[in-house]
């Protein structure tokens, strides 16, 4: 299948780009900070890489849908955490450092759990397997690159010169923006082949992606009342269970560089256009609630 220019290298950097900004945000101990909250870091981190996926793969069997755009639901799901959770954890004051523990974390996790939670999608709804080439060797090599490299580059700027790191992240958190913006507006209107992308597609996988964001929230919000964490944590664990890096999905199933199938990336950009605002809602109205259980 031929990919754009776009699709086979602006993808990946822009993605290098965001991971490099959520990098200017990380020192050591927050790694540390596993260890101080341990409940509420493995409550959280089972919930994204088992629990969640579990919950797409129910989505996708179930929705009346095309393979490509089944296996784009389940991609989703492979691709947890980001700067985006985090910075909602931080508009609605929760607990950040749990949040950036996990995300830290899942930044190495994924590169073992992505590419078999894709490959499992892959054999399970792609009617011809051999479609579709996926190396698991070669995709943790370039989620290497693009994800663990620009983290680890901004962490060392930070470590470096802390000034210069918060000035570069403060400019950088608006472009960010605006580059997930592009990013969700090409792969949304770029042709796949002579095929441009069916209105319709879109608007049928709208209710299974929602399915998918909202879901995942309440699980994060159970598991959490489940354990008895204070209400920092409901909400850390509601987001980070709720708000997946949708910008590595649109990479892994856009680019040409992966899985180089434009429909496969519907879902993603879908739900990356309306989980901030959900999560963000959620959230507010968590903490309304238990302000009332409370007064």
């Amino acid at each position: 299948m031929e990919t754009s220019i776009f699709s086979t290298y602006i993808l990946p950097v822009v993605l290098a780009i965001i991971m490099f900004n959520l990098g200017l945000g990380l020192r050591r101990e927050d790694f540390s900070r596993i260890y101080h909250n341990p409940a509420s870091f493995y409550v959280g981190l089972f919930s994204q890489m088992v629990v969640l996926p579990l919950l797409a793969f129910t989505i996708a069997g179930m929705a009346p849908l095309m393979p490509e755009l089944k296996v784009g639901i389940v991609i989703i799901a492979a691709c947890p955490g980001g700067a985006v959770s985090n910075l909602i954890t931080y508009y609605l004051k929760g607990n950040v450092p749990l949040s950036i523990s996990l995300t830290s974390v899942n930044s190495f996790l994924i590169l073992i759990t992505m590419p078999v939670i894709t490959h499992l999608a892959l054999n399970m709804f792609m009617d011809e397997p051999a479609y579709i080439n996926l190396p698991i060797t070669r995709t943790i090599f370039r989620v290497f690159l693009m994800i663990i490299i620009p983290v680890i580059a901004g962490m060392s700027v930070r470590a470096r010169a802390p000034e210069k790191a918060d000035r570069i992240e403060k400019m950088l958190k608006y472009y960010v923006l605006l580059m997930l913006a592009i990013v969700f507006s090409f792969v949304i209107f770029e042709k796949d082949g002579d095929q441009p992308t069916s209105m319709d597609a879109i608007i049928a996988i709208i209710p299974y992606v929602l399915a998918l964001n909202l879901g995942g929230m309440f699980m994060g919000l159970t598991l959490a009342r489940l354990f008895r964490f204070d209400l920092k944590k409901r909400i850390t664990l509601s987001v980070e269970v709720g708000v997946q890096n949708s910008a590595l999905a649109i990479t892994i199933a856009g680019s040409g560089a992966f899985l180089g199938n434009h429909t496969m990336a519907i879902p993603a950009v879908i739900y990356g256009m309306f989980t901030f605002f959900n999560a963000v809602i959620f959230g507010l109205i968590l903490r309304r609630w238990y302000k009332n259980l409370h007064d």
